[in-house]
């Protein structure tokens, strides 16, 4: 408690900040409607028109909430255009749904308006493995000719930038001017090095660089910095005062870090936007609407099991007008990446279709078949997390993923590999093996980084979790 104490208050200013920001929320979700139900006067053209505008409108924009808060967080801490990540990964843990405990990220809500940001990379060759990934403000990818393992600097630069850079400087175009950027460093063990890693890594305006190359460290923050739960807000809002949601989802589209819209989208908004101006004679309407597509967003992602109940999306990142679908990643995915450079399968069902629950000292087996090892060019991962809210597993023995890097890790005499899952290590099963559960309903997440062979060409599909 004393550590925790003192932590807050060497960072008070920004906890007070991050405080308010929780007590918005909670003055947003306040509101109590009845009634959110479809109206029962189908014929009421007008609100009908609210209902199904409504749907359309959420399931098109839903992820710029997520974008739009969370960039407005990074605002008040005083970290725009600065690579910014927490020290550490625990259950604390929850502004970025399902986060994974087997890398450490660092992320920059970039500004191109004024003038390129400068990304420098550390030259050392024996520095972590580590993945970029560029998004924009709904989760689409960005693709960019930045190598693999990156060295030196290069320039992320807005549609509109015409001027020149430094020598030495390579230049990243961007189509949008507010990009983000994620970095994450590989622990594999060697958690040391990772933090080497981030702590080497730079990101400055263009004409702060010139000023000193050298600047623009990479800052390290508390977890406790990290700990406000965008997706348990966005559900709460939703669920008990969804015209408070509408509201806050409106600020973000007509945001200015929003890509400008397309013909559809601004359509779109502006149906919205006019029939919302006038909504007092229709607020059943409009929260069933926005109720109804998030049920449409949610059912989307756990109705997308194979055989073996395990979901699985391949067009993540890329998913072009499938915008239900876009919208389902965020809600439990955030910041996922597109499949060439990982493949993610999620499941909240054993192989009888039955939830999972750790309760009653059960125990769950996932056995691999020696040639049902996931292929990974770089290795694999499952880690546990709570119910709704999609976070990681609190336990006394503080392990959160079982990988194909965990020491120890038990193969049996056929090459297959048998994983554990349960709320106390089961009698006789090695400790690497043994992934913790809560003593309720829980889902894990395979995660596979660069996909090889049957994962790569979408054929595998991993077997189903049993009760043992």
């Amino acid at each position: 408690m004393k550590n925790n104490r003192e932590t807050v208050q060497r960072f008070g200013f920004p906890c007070r900040m991050m405080l308010a920001g929780v007590m918005l929320g909670l003055v947003l979700f306040t509101g109590r409607l009845s009634g959110a139900q479809m109206p029962s006067t189908a014929q009421d053209t007008s609100a009908s028109e609210a209902y199904t505008t409504t749907i359309d409108y959420v399931t098109r924009f839903y992820p710029l909430w997520f974008t739009f808060y969370q960039s407005q967080v990074d605002g008040l801490l005083g970290t725009s255009n600065l690579l910014v990540g927490s020290d550490r990964v625990t259950p604390l843990y929850h502004f970025v749904v399902a986060i994974n405990y087997d890398t450490l990220y660092s992320g920059v809500y970039m500004n191109l308006t004024a003038e390129p940001l400068v990304v420098t990379f550390p030259p050392n060759p024996e520095s972590a493995p580590f993945s970029i990934l560029v998004l924009d403000p709904y989760g689409n990818e960005i693709k960019t000719e930045i190598p693999a393992q990156a060295r030196g600097a290069f320039a992320f630069t807005g549609p509109e930038f015409s001027g020149t850079l430094p020598e030495g400087v390579t230049r990243v175009r961007m189509p949008i001017n507010y990009p983000s950027l994620y970095v994450r460093a590989v622990k594999l063990n060697q958690i040391e090095r990772a933090e080497k890693f981030r702590a080497s890594l730079k990101s400055q305006p263009l004409s702060q660089y010139l000023l000193n190359p050298s600047g623009g460290s990479a800052r390290v923050l508390p977890e406790i910095l990290f700990a406000l739960p965008f997706k348990t807000m966005a559900d709460t809002a939703i669920k008990e005062d969804p015209i408070s949601f509408l509201k806050t989802l409106q600020l973000a589209v007509g945001a200015p870090n929003t890509p400008p819209l397309d013909s559809v989208s601004q359509k779109l908004s502006d149906d919205f936007n006019t029939l919302f101006k006038n909504r007092e004679a229709q607020l059943s309407a409009f929260s069933a609407g926005a109720q109804k597509a998030h049920e449409m967003i949610v059912s989307n992602y756990l109705g997308r099991t194979g055989a073996t109940h395990w979901i699985h999306f391949t067009n993540i990142g890329e998913w072009g007008e499938n915008v239900l679908d876009r919208s389902s990643i965020t809600q439990y995915i955030q910041l996922a990446n597109s499949m060439e450079t990982a493949a993610y399968y999620h499941t909240f069902s054993d192989g009888g279709g039955q939830q999972l629950d750790g309760s009653n000292q059960r125990v769950y087996v996932l056995k691999f078949a020696k040639d049902q090892i996931p292929a990974a060019e770089r290795f694999w991962s499952l880690t546990a997390y709570t119910p709704d809210a999609i976070e990681l597993v609190p336990n006394a023995a503080k392990k959160y993923v079982v990988a194909s890097y965990t020491p120890g890790l038990h193969y049996n005499a056929d090459d297959s590999l048998t994983v554990y899952m349960s709320a106390k290590q089961p009698t006789g099963v090695p400790e690497a093996n043994w992934l913790p559960v809560p003593p309720g309903d829980f889902n894990i997440m395979l995660r596979i980084y660069g996909p090889e062979g049957d994962v790569a060409d979408d054929s595998y599909m991993p077997p189903a979790i049993d009760i043992r």
